[in-house]
């Protein structure tokens, strides 16, 4: 008798198949772990949102046990305010100043890379 060869793409290790075609069934494929799921839009506003109201319940907190007044007094100003409401007011004018640092320094870079574009080197 003539043996059969086997397809290609299955490997040696398997008994050939019987004369009368009753082969032993192929292990089954290992299963891959499942991976992690792709990030979407969705899942990433999720995720800011959990973490917003997180920020916005420890800042509540911070307000409700600095409820005291206090007097500040700023180049000539006087305000009778809150400690807490004028502690945020420093964070967010903080905030605001470094902003304004990023972005002009984000300006200068695009003015250089427009230039550099218009005016490529001849190495």
């Amino acid at each position: 008798m003539t043996e059969i060869p086997a397809p290609q793409g299955t490997t040696g290790t398997l008994p050939p198949p019987s004369p009368n075609g009753s082969a032993p069934p192929p292990p089954p494929a290992p299963q891959a772990p499942p991976g992690r799921p792709e990030r979407t839009r969705i899942s990433g506003m999720r995720t800011g949102l959990i973490v917003g109201v997180v920020a916005l319940i420890v800042v509540m907190i911070f307000i409700i046990q600095n409820a005291h007044a206090v007097n500040i007094t700023f180049l000539g100003a006087h305000l009778h305010l809150s400690l807490a409401v004028a502690l945020l007011l420093a964070a967010i004018a903080g905030a605001l100043a470094m902003a304004a640092a990023g972005t002009a320094r984000i300006t200068q870079l695009r003015r250089i890379m427009r230039r550099n574009r218009r005016n490529p080197r001849a190495d």
